[in-house]
């Protein structure tokens, strides 16, 4: 009893950071195991079309899909930043999966390593981001545990932080950008502030002795004024190739760099000019290598050009420009959404932050009204670390908010300034102290009950915990996260499939599949066989249409099509066989039957459940509160449905715990991908070949 005691006496008297900064070591490790679970949420197609899917591809030559961004007549992606980040890691994996192989018999190259190994390495990135948040707190005297402590519980570290976003890269670089300039601030201000001080204590200096003594320690102060210039401007060059956008989350670090210290004795317009003129010239050495690389992979640029000095002007390729010209047209944007100019400030910013997102703009509400007050007295100093951060949101958050389409992965680089601000209101709450200038009963009261730390500070934690768990598990393990599981299905079906047989896939109301992740060799490179020393070209042997939101009865007639093509083929000389495929959302299972009871393609085509892969949720077909099991909607029962989510066969339904427990079930079982596999009867082949003429009827295109 003495003993327990002494223990509760411990625990109660312990130290709450320290608390604090274990947890943050907890969800720094969670983070990283999160990427090896894996984590099967599908948050934006450009996770892999941006990045993986073309590096990936041509690496271990697989098919896959090169969008249009990556066009050699007018490419709006740079390439350097994902070659060195995949094709040279991918390299060394690919040389070790070789001794793995002959050793062990074990087979490193394969779908899983495909998904995990390239967000390891952006993970690894994504905590250069903890770092700089700690360097800053230990050159400001903040306080890190709390602030470390949001950062690694935030879901934008926990799912994006381990995704192949380019945001993702944009995030850390303007971490690493942010923590040069804030050194580099402060190391101006304290040199500034000790040579304003000996300047003015030589002046007042009785004696020679005196005065030489205080020359010599003027002297011997430390040069600040171009400060890791070398490092931002690269790191600026690289920001732009990346993401263009960079151009606006650089821009007030990067004025912020170049005004330190101005108003003072020691620094001048002529050191603001000279600091302009050498940050452009240190960018030239970044600028040229992405430049001469970029020229080099879209074919802008040959060796054979190079080594008969024939390069002129339209050799060279400039990614971001072409970005920029791409997307300052509104009807290009409006291509991929249009959004209202708030939807950043309303939805996005809480959506990523929850509650310091709306505290920041509380916060800097606040500030406005008493800069429009003229209660400067109040705002903080231009040259300070709140001044900094406070840009590092608000202005890239105003010049994003013009352009028409607006995703929240856009404002990913906020995070960091964000939370080094606002963070330690997580235990503090609202306001320590009365925020207001004026005295009234309405205010009084919202301070007293919501906005001081007796009020607030119990629940914000609770609130960004409870938050930021719910985004983990549906962007990271619900929201799309079927399409892997399908990919690896289908990985296996290719690699099983007899000789000289096609395999179709067909997808709708789903985003895109990777096809890097399906493990086929590509049909349109060389392949060297190492036995007889000869290249070869694969044929092709997997298709894979993608239709998108298209309504079923359309998606109907595409399988109608498709199967009819593969039935003339199958009939032909070349006695090709097929297997074809349809993955569509659980919750459309019912339109499905209804489309084939109406068109009457059931007395032809049969379509076999095979799997239901959990958990998958497609924002374009919600689960049906009534919603049929899916497992229910399959060929064996679908003469006795009346297409009201019960059968004949069933008692009419009444209200009892069966009944409930059948329609949750049946609701919660709508959470997944539907994957079937389509039969054409044999025996009336000429029904459905009658359908089509292949003379006049052309084979859909494949997105592959």
């Amino acid at each position: 009893m003495r003993i327990s005691r002494h223990f509760s006496q411990l625990w109660e008297k312990r130290n709450p950071t320290a608390g604090h900064l274990g947890t943050y070591f907890f969800f720094a490790l969670l983070r990283l195991v999160l990427v090896f679970v894996p984590q099967l949420g599908y948050i934006h197609p450009d996770e892999f079309f941006q990045s993986v899917e073309v590096m990936t591809g041509d690496h271990f030559r697989l098919e896959h899909t090169r969008t249009w961004e990556f066009n050699n007549s007018m490419p709006v992606r740079s390439i350097t930043l994902p070659w060195m980040l995949m094709r040279v890691p991918w390299s060394f994996y690919e040389f070790l999966a070789l001794y793995v192989r002959d050793w062990w018999q074990v087979e490193l190259i394969n779908s899983y390593a495909f998904l995990v190994f390239p967000r390891l390495i952006y993970t690894l990135i994504s905590y250069s981001n903890d770092w700089c948040l700690y360097r800053i707190c230990r050159l400001y005297g903040l306080r890190h545990e709390i602030r470390l402590l949001a950062l690694g519980s935030s879901w934008v570290l926990l799912v994006f932080g381990t995704r192949t976003f380019s945001n993702t890269l944009e995030l850390a670089m303007c971490s690493w950008l942010l923590c040069l300039v804030a050194e580099c601030m402060l190391k101006t201000n304290t040199i500034v502030y000790k040579k304003e001080y000996l300047e003015e204590k030589y002046d007042k200096a009785a004696s020679i002795s005196e005065r030489v003594k205080i020359w010599k320690l003027k002297n011997s102060l430390p040069a600040h004024n171009l400060q890791h210039l070398f490092a931002m401007s690269s790191i600026c060059v690289a920001g732009v190739f990346n993401r263009p956008t960079f151009l606006l989350f650089g821009a007030p670090m990067v004025f912020f760099w170049l005004l330190r210290g101005m108003g003072t004795r020691s620094v001048s317009f002529r050191d603001f000019n000279l600091r302009i003129g050498l940050f452009c010239l240190c960018a030239l050495p970044a600028l040229l290598l992405f430049i001469f690389c970029d020229s080099l992979y879209y074919k802008h640029l040959t060796v054979g050009e190079l080594h008969m000095l024939q390069v002129g002007i339209d050799n060279f390729v400039f990614t971001p420009w072409n970005f920029i010209k791409y997307n300052l047209d509104p009807s290009h944007t409006a291509t991929h959404g249009v959004h209202p100019c708030y939807v950043h400030l309303l939805v996005n910013v809480p959506m990523l932050f929850n509650i310091l997102g709306l505290t920041a703009l509380v916060a800097f509400a606040q500030l406005l009204l008493r800069f429009f007050c003229a209660e400067y007295q109040l705002l903080p100093r231009f040259q300070s670390i709140v001044s900094l951060m406070s840009g590092a949101i608000f202005v890239p958050l105003f010049f994003l908010s013009l352009i028409n389409h607006q995703e929240p992965r856009f404002l990913l680089p906020l995070t960091f300034p964000l939370l080094l601000l606002h963070a330690p209101k997580l235990i503090t709450g609202f306001s320590a102290t009365y925020p207001f200038q004026t005295q009234h009963p309405m205010l009084r009261w919202l301070y007293d009950n919501v906005l001081c730390s007796r009020a607030s500070a119990p629940h914000l934690l609770r609130i960004w915990y409870v938050c930021n768990v719910v985004f983990t598990v549906f962007f990271g393990f619900i929201h799309q996260a079927g399409i892997f599981p399908l990919a690896q299905r289908m990985a296996h079906v290719v690699a099983t499939k007899p000789m000289a047989t096609h395999v179709h896939l067909l997808t709708s109301h789903t985003y895109s599949l990777p096809l890097h992740l399906v493990n086929v060799p590509s049909s349109r490179e060389l392949h060297f066989n190492p036995q007889t020393h000869q290249r070869y070209r694969r044929p092709r042997d997997f298709y894979l249409y993608e239709y998108g939101g298209l309504p079923m009865k359309s998606l109907l007639d595409k399988v109608k099509l498709i199967a009819g093509n593969c039935e003339l083929k199958r009939n032909g000389a070349t006695r090709l066989r097929y297997k074809m495929y349809l993955a569509i959302p659980a919750p459309l299972s019912d339109e499905l039957h209804e489309a084939l009871q109406r068109s009457n393609a059931s007395s032809y085509l049969h379509f076999e459940l095979l799997s239901v892969l959990y958990p998958h949720l497609s924002t374009e077909a919600f689960p049906r509160l009534r919603g049929r099991h899916p497992c229910d909607v399959d060929a064996p029962h679908w003469s006795h449905d009346d297409l009201r989510g019960t059968c004949d066969v069933e008692q009419p339904p009444t209200l009892s715990f069966a009944y409930l427990s059948r329609q949750f079930s049946s609701f919660v079982h709508q959470f997944g991908l539907a994957l079937y596999e389509i039969d054409v009867r044999r025996k009336q082949t000429r029904a459905l070949t009658h359908t089509i003429d292949v003379n006049t009827t052309p084979l859909p295109e494949s997105t592959a």
